[in-house]
């Protein structure tokens, strides 16, 4: 049988015991299916019982045609900057407890990889954001959500809000959440933000416990904004987060930009996925009515 891989990837960043004896068993799968299999260094441990050399990451972008992540969606996270930014598709196997990122379930592997393998399955794009600050060379991404808080409990921050270059609203607040349509099912959601279809090309920004009761609903605006947050105020003490990965400490006058990114992210699906079910089924939404 034809497949539609010939070399495909494996990466966690995962603690949990269960990754490694279900990358061997996805090594197993791909292997008899005659796909060369590649592990990165967060599975050399493998490299012995399989007689498989890990490899570089640069070696993984530029031969291997799917990336499977084991893990929670922090793997898939973590995965989806280092490999997906560059432009490898990427398949999850979910070993967390939510997961809206990953998936495959440990107990439908064979199945469920068989037919990806086989080219059955659904292609979905998301887009990356971009953050940096005014001045300086570096530019960090997130898949999820770009953060600015005060890095400390029951610490107020202070800042100005501009889309566009058109002034929003002054804040006093623990932070702001930045969103993709991705994150808007992880942190944002926590505080209250909306979850927002991923086919929706929208950015969301949600106030994190502001002072002001008037400031408190989230805004949603086009993936096309830019969005600029300067802070004030010389007691303000803030840090800027990229998925909870990034702790870069900002001061007064700083200008944090933020807007879509440059690259985009390929997950694929197995069949039948459906981004309503999930929220049924990971969020404990109600499947059915009845007049009873």
């Amino acid at each position: 049988m034809k497949y539609k891989f010939s070399h495909i990837a494996l990466s966690t960043s995962s603690q949990d015991k269960r990754v490694l004896p279900i990358a061997t068993q996805v090594f197993e799968i791909l292997n008899n299916a005659g796909i060369k299999v590649s592990f990165d260094e967060n599975l050399s441990e493998l490299e012995s019982p399989l007689k498989i050399k890990k490899r570089s990451t640069k070696y993984i972008i530029k031969n291997a045609q799917l990336l499977i992540a084991i893990g929670g969606d922090g793997t898939m996270l973590n995965c989806s900057r280092r490999y997906g930014s560059e432009g490898v598709p990427i398949l999850g196997i979910n070993l967390g407890k939510v997961g809206f990122l990953t998936d495959i379930s440990p107990d439908e592997i064979t199945s469920r990889l068989l037919e990806v393998i086989k080219g059955d399955f659904i292609e979905d794009k998301r887009f990356f954001l971009e953050a940096s600050i005014e001045g300086k060379k570096e530019t960090y991404i997130a898949l999820n959500e770009v953060v600015i808080h005060s890095g400390a409990i029951a610490q107020l921050i202070d800042f100005d809000l501009s889309i566009d270059n058109a002034f929003v609203y002054r804040q006093k607040a623990d932070g702001l959440i930045i969103s993709s349509p991705s994150g808007s099912t992880a942190y944002s959601l926590s505080g209250g933000g909306p979850i927002v279809s991923p086919g929706v090309d929208a950015i969301t920004l949600l106030p994190m416990f502001p002072h002001s009761l008037l400031n408190t609903s989230p805004l949603i605006v086009s993936d096309k904004s830019g969005i600029k947050i300067e802070m004030i105020g010389k007691k303000s003490k803030a840090v800027l987060s990229m998925d909870s990965h990034n702790s870069i400490k900002l001061k007064e006058g700083d200008i944090v930009e933020i807007s879509k990114g440059k690259s985009s992210l390929t997950l694929f699906h197995p069949p039948g996925h459906d981004f309503f079910e999930a929220c049924r089924n990971k969020l404990g939404w109600s499947s059915s009515f009845s007049n009873n």
